[in-house]
């Protein structure tokens, strides 16, 4: 699927549809966004300038911006941003599909969060994506994305499907970028982002 199909996919979405957790309660939706911000806000330093890139209605973005980050909004569904919007009026939001994320920033970020749009992705779109999202975060920033290996690699075949890459290609992904893994104990990988090799 295209980038434009997966948006389309996204902007006519049930509400109810768009993370498991919400087919429980609206109270365990915010809940479980609460908690994946707790678990960023161990590597992410104090106060810096996140964007969530696939922000959705700001499950994560709100309870960051809570605990004292500095937080962009981003996204390419604007039914999500506007959703977005009226739960938090005064964070700031940037409509991007993730390839021109720096261009309409126009400052770097220190990081960029990206938790629940790569693995939606096909390779040569996901690619694309992490490529603009790295080129949205100063050197030294992190990237925190849904970026996962697998012994089995596989492309999903549709907009909730999940793609999986080989360690040798997220590797070779992560050298022409210049971003570096770094160990945490987070459930997304982290990057930093250093110069192009």
């Amino acid at each position: 699927m295209s980038i434009d199909a997966i948006i389309e996919a996204w902007n006519e979405a049930d509400p109810a549809a768009i993370h498991p957790t919400r087919g429980l309660s609206e109270e365990a939706y915010r809940e479980s966004g609460q908690v994946q911000a707790e678990l960023l806000a161990t590597v992410l330093p104090e106060g810096c300038r996140v964007v969530d890139f696939g922000c959705g209605d700001g499950r994560v973005a709100i309870p960051l911006a809570s605990l004292g980050y500095e937080v962009t909004g981003a996204d390419g569904s604007q039914a999500m941003l506007d959703r977005l919007a009226a739960a938090a009026p005064d964070m700031p939001t940037v409509l991007t599909d993730g390839t021109d994320l720096a261009a309409k920033l126009g400052k770097k970020a220190d990081a960029v969060v990206s938790l629940a749009v790569l693995i939606h992705h096909g390779y040569e779109s996901a690619e694309r994506i992490i490529e603009g999202l790295r080129a949205a975060v100063r050197v030294n920033g992190l990237l925190i994305l849904d970026w996962p290996v697998s012994g089995e690699p596989a492309e999903g075949g549709g907009w909730i499907s999940v793609t999986t890459w080989s360690r040798a290609r997220q590797g070779e992904i992560c050298q022409r970028l210049g971003l570096k893994r770094v160990d945490s104990d987070l459930p997304w990988p982290v990057f930093r982002a250093v110069k192009p090799a």
